[in-house]
């Protein structure tokens, strides 16, 4: 079940980022990553050269009991094909998958 929980907004994330093609994106480079796992969760990030990024963190609530639930918080951005910052906000935990997005002006 925890890694249904994990995995179900993995896959939302994957299906929502942008499916254009760019040369930029292809000379894209990683400028900044960070992984770090710990025995009550997780945290993450990166940013790549042409805007792309992303952070999450992870933590186990009410460890050891009937309502033990994972609880993911996280971010990630990219420029669309209008070269607007898109950034979606989310928190996945037992209550689902719950993003906000906000899109910035160039």
């Amino acid at each position: 079940m925890k890694s249904l929980i994990v995995l179900v907004p993995l896959l939302a994330i994957a299906l929502t980022a942008p499916q254009h093609s760019n040369l930029s994106d292809a000379d894209a480079t990683i400028s900044r990553y960070e992984n770090n796992l710990e025995a009550d969760g997780y945290n993450f990030a990166f940013e790549t050269s042409n805007g792309i990024s992303r952070e999450e963190t992870a933590t186990i609530k009410n460890i050891g009991t009937d309502d033990e639930a994972i609880e993911i918080r996280g971010n990630y951005s990219y420029i669309d094909v209008n070269g607007k910052k898109v950034t979606v906000t989310f928190v996945a935990d037992e209550n689902g998958y719950r993003p906000k997005t906000v899109i910035s002006s160039k």
